[in-house]
Order: C-alpha cells, then structure tokens, then sequence
C-alpha cells in the first residue's frame, strides 16, 4: 500500500487528478508506467474522485508527463511542476 499527495484541480473545465512522482519513474518500462496509470487511475475512482489522471515527474531539470493528449499544451507550459505542487490537496492510497 502506498499514499501518494496529488493535485484535484479543475482546469480549462476538465476535472484532473494529477499525481507528482519521483525521478525513479523515469527508469521504468513504457508498460510499467501504463499499469502504473491505469491502477491510479482505478485508486482514484474507487476513492470517488471525479476526473482523469495525470503523472508527472522531474528527472534532472526536465519535467516529464503522462496525460491524455488534449492535457498535452499545459503540461508543456512554463512552470508546470511548481504549479501542481503548489495545488496538491489530497492524499491517495493505492493498494
């Protein structure tokens, strides 16, 4: 089981669910990474939280991201990792 601090924003009117990593993400598998996703996604549904997940991690002073493709421009926007820390407002167990 581990708890993981996430960021429940709404913005440009998408509910989003957005979970900052370590850097250690970076080393996994593509398919790693996906089932990682897909289980914080099932996490977060059965917590009730309403919205699509979204990860994301540094690795050196590069951000990297996994969202849906229309989330794309603003995970690219300056600033963006500050930004969801800044917004993290709950927890998320994950079994």
């Amino acid at each position: 089981m581990a708890k993981y601090r996430i960021a429940h924003i709404k913005e440009q009117g998408q509910q989003m669910i957005i979970a900052p990593l370590d850097s250690s993400f970076s080393s996994r598998t593509q398919e790693e990474k996906n089932d990682f996703m897909d289980a914080f996604q099932a996490a977060a549904t059965s917590a009730g939280l309403a919205g699509r997940v979204a990860l994301i991690w540094k690795s050196g002073s590069m951000v990297h991201f996994m969202a849906p493709q229309p989330w794309h421009p603003f995970f690219r926007s300056r600033g963006i990792y500050q930004l969801i820390m800044s917004n993290i407002n709950k927890e998320l167990t994950i079994h």
